[in-house]
């Protein structure tokens, strides 16, 4: 019996902010983010991610952000591509819809947690998925509250 093959599966991020967070952050919100996260999920030669848009691909690295500021290895995967494009499918008529995102509450990061998961087990680093809460914990929550 063959050995099933392994699909690595990496995790790009992103700092939507390109460092102004680290420096602004202490002042605009009285507490120090290192960065505003924006993640994607590379698996089977291309990158998959989820915006207002809902969920995209393209090849690695081929999004308006440019290169990742960072790797992440998540791990390996038996899904083939074609279970893959099968999930995400099911996925983008359910929980991502384009009209389900809502950046406090489903965003690309929590979609590359649901799919890291899917893939691997594991999920994407908490630094990533805690960021919503430790923004509307801070002094400025008001105004940072999103219209539904």
């Amino acid at each position: 019996m063959e050995p099933p093959n392994l699909y690595p599966v990496k995790l790009y991020v992103y700092d939507l902010s390109k460092g102004l967070a680290r420096r602004l952050s202490p002042i605009m919100l009285g507490k120090q983010l290192e960065g505003i996260w924006h993640t994607s999920i590379v698996v089977h030669k291309d990158e998959f991610y989820f915006g207002s848009g809902g969920i995209s691909s393209c090849p690695p690295g081929g999004t308006l952000l440019g290169p990742p500021d960072s790797v992440v290895d998540v791990g390996s995967t038996e899904v083939t591509e074609e279970l893959f494009q099968e999930y995400l499918s099911s996925l983008g008529e359910s929980l991502f819809r384009r009209e389900a995102y809502n950046i406090f509450e489903n965003n690309c990061n929590t979609f590359t947690n649901e799919v890291a998961q899917f893939l691997t087990g594991r999920k994407i680093p908490s630094y990533i998925t805690d960021l919503p809460s430790e923004i509307l914990s801070t002094k400025c929550k008001q105004s940072m509250k999103v219209q539904r």
